[in-house]
């Protein structure tokens, strides 16, 4: 009898990982992360490409056996940090490589049902690979090699990546960069993480990608900027009292502070609020030079190589953040985002308003419509007042209305009956003046 062979581990793992059990599914997750940091420990150690394909092979169908949101979001979590298990930049490089090409693979099986967690997987790895460059320095190299990583797997024209997958990774980039660097990175570090999206936007043939980019990143850069601005400006306010405060004052502002109902105290609880805790707060906020964004984007835009519609795309970004960059404010200091908002519910109330004006204005039109005015119209208020001032008679009725203000429009019917009838007549005596002749040679 031959003996069998015994599968490697990644296998066993891959297989653990996707049982129908979720006490299974749980068990091979920890153990995983246990042979991810013994094997990356040893110097010969380490996976292969072949071998993460696996084992993110069996962390895709684990997600995808996960049930109920809480579970799936822990699950999401667990699964994202198994990248600060990898004791290399190389290995952690690799296991993004192939946790994204595992995306691009599987994507076309995920039904809509399971699309949310998937999402929600995919905004956790970005966001734990870049707590992995936070805890590394943002030394730039590795900046480099994670941001050619992305580059290549997802934004590329030769990459596999669909259309779902880019859209959603441009539309939580920024957001998720915000979140992990936004205290720290300056604006020279932050023109280094949208370069990529800079030189994509001015090559791509793609127009959704255009789209995403200009939207998801170019145009969110110009709607933060008076919340970025504001933050500066505190923090420049903050250093500032902190430099110019002597020790004294500080132990009077501490005394003051304790005492209960004092201004001070609540002051000082209202300076100790978190950013996010108002309702007109975006969160943490990415700090750009818009003058060193506008002239990169213009850089890349003008070349001979890029498309017209790229250019005029871009052009519109470039002199928003030149305007930016002089001091002035889309919209008098307001995003756009909650500037279209507002402008979208003016029109709807707008639109609301024009049927009531124009069943006022043509009433009783083709005989079909009733003439009288809308009750909690302003009309009917007028014709009110008119009545208590006058004789006291109302009217019973539609005809009995042509005084008022829906009357005139059946006058002036009337009167253009009458002209077409003078027209008529015209033309009937002109008709006897041509049939005298004849009669007169006969």
């Amino acid at each position: 009898m031959v003996p069998r062979v015994p599968l490697p581990p990644e296998i066993q793992l891959a297989q653990r990982l996707a049982g129908n059990e979720q006490v299974t599914r749980d068990r091979a997750v920890k153990k995983l992360r246990k042979y991810i940091v013994a094997r990356t420990q040893r110097a010969a150690g380490g996976f292969t490409h072949d071998e993460l394909l696996k084992v993110w092979k069996g962390l895709f169908y684990c997600m995808w056996m996960q049930d109920k949101p809480l579970l799936q979001e822990e699950l999401g979590r667990t699964i994202s940090q198994l990248i600060h298990a990898f004791q290399t930049t190389e290995a952690q490089h690799l296991f993004l490589q192939t946790f994204w090409q595992t995306m691009n693979r599987e994507w076309p099986g995920i039904d809509r049902l399971r699309l949310d967690k998937f999402y929600m997987l995919m905004r956790m790895v970005l966001n734990e690979s870049l707590k992995a460059l936070k805890t590394q320095g943002w030394q730039e190299r590795h900046v480099e090699q994670l941001l050619e990583l992305l580059t290549t797997e997802i934004l590329h024209p030769d990459s596999q990546a669909p259309s779902g997958v880019k859209s959603h990774f441009l539309e939580i980039f920024l957001e998720e960069l915000s979140k992990v660097g936004a205290a720290e990175l300056t604006a020279d570090q932050n023109l280094k993480f949208i370069d990529p999206f800079c030189t994509i936007a001015a090559r791509t043939q793609d127009s959704l990608v255009l789209h995403n980019i200009t939207r998801g990143i170019f145009e969110a850069i110009v709607e933060q900027a008076p919340f970025a601005i504001e933050d500066l400006m505190n923090e420049l306010d903050a250093q500032e009292e902190e430099d110019g405060m002597s020790e004294d004052d500080e132990h009077e502002q501490d005394v003051l502070s304790k005492e209960p109902g004092s201004p001070h105290g609540a002051a000082r609880d209202r300076s100790e609020e978190l950013p996010g805790d108002g309702e007109d707060s975006v969160g943490p906020v990415l700090q750009f030079d818009y003058e060193a964004v506008a002239s990169r984007l213009f850089v890349v835009a003008s070349q001979q190589g890029t498309p017209s519609q790229n250019r005029k795309r871009l052009y519109k970004v470039i002199r928003k953040l030149q305007d930016l960059a002089e001091g002035l404010f889309p919209e008098d200091d307001v995003p756009e985002k909650a500037y279209r908002n507002l402008q979208e519910e003016g029109q709807e109330r707008r639109t609301k308003k024009r049927p009531k004006s124009r069943s006022q204005k043509q009433p009783g039109k083709g005989g079909k419509e009733d003439s009288r005015p809308d009750p909690s119209s302003g009309s009917e208020r007028r014709m009110r007042r008119r009545r208590r001032r006058g004789s006291g008679t109302e009217p019973t009725g539609p005809q009995e209305q042509l005084g008022g203000p829906g009357g005139r429009g059946a006058r002036k019917k009337r009167r253009r009956l009458r002209a077409g009838a003078r027209v008529k007549v015209a033309g009937c005596q002109e008709l006897q003046t041509k049939q005298r002749p004849l009669q007169s040679r006969k």
